[in-house]
């Protein structure tokens, strides 16, 4: 399967440098695929650009919509973030996981605050219900997702008046995928105390000031294939 990560337009973007070599590593593929914004220094993948004018909501969905179309990008692929991090080999492929019950994930950031995407959460869920899930999964962890276009496709449609639809929650109930019920993953300390497992997210200040990004920094300290002077 190929890899499809959404980046953002921004600075130089090393928690990318570092997924991609642990991608490298641990995730076997056919491409990396960058959707967005391409950084100066990425070398050996393929790069679809989309506009980036709007939300990180919005130009996030605007990526995993193209790399639907594309005719180019294997159908199924694999979907990350650019601060995911693959820390193992994954002997029996991806694993399906989720996070459990929307509500209780809607509990969870009903106690912090969390503005939009707590909004977003709670629409895309009043839109499952409607659609007949009465008790829908969240998918929105900081792990790898396999997605199959056409039912990501559906999912997007049904989602499109949503400014902030949680797409990955969207297409895991209407594809059914089902999965294993784990904690998510992003760090978000600079402490000792990480995740074990195969795979790690952080916050930007735990990747540049935390001892979770010293580790992900010491396991893939050598240049990669996709970044200028690494090799292929």
């Amino acid at each position: 399967m190929d890899l499809v990560v959404p980046v953002r337009t921004g600075a130089v973007n090393q928690y990318l440098r570092y997924a991609l070599r642990s991608w490298s590593a641990h995730l076997p593929h056919r491409y990396v695929w960058i959707i967005g914004h391409r950084p100066p220094w990425v070398d050996g993948a393929r790069y679809l650009s989309t506009p980036q004018t709007g939300t990180k909501y919005v130009n996030t969905t605007r990526a995993v919509a193209a790399a639907c179309r594309n005719r180019g990008i294997s159908d199924p692929f694999v979907l990350l973030n650019d601060d995911f991090f693959v820390m193992e080999p994954l002997p029996d492929g991806v694993p399906t996981l989720h996070r459990g019950p929307v509500r209780d994930v809607e509990a969870y950031y009903a106690d912090r605050g969390n503005g939009s995407y707590l909004r977003g959460l709670r629409e895309t869920r009043d839109l499952l219900v409607s659609l007949g899930y009465d008790d829908p999964v969240s998918y929105e962890l900081h792990v790898p997702l396999v997605v199959h276009k056409e039912p990501m496709r559906q999912a997007l449609d049904v989602g499109r008046r949503l400014d902030v639809l949680h797409k990955r929650t969207a297409y895991g109930n209407l594809a059914e995928l089902g999965g294993d019920q784990v904690e998510d993953v992003k760090v978000m300390w600079r402490g000792p105390r990480f995740p074990g497992g195969p795979f790690l997210s952080t916050l930007p200040d735990a990747f540049d000031n935390g001892m979770v990004g010293a580790h992900i920094r010491r396991t893939f300290a050598e240049p990669g294939p996709y970044e200028r002077g690494g090799g292929r």
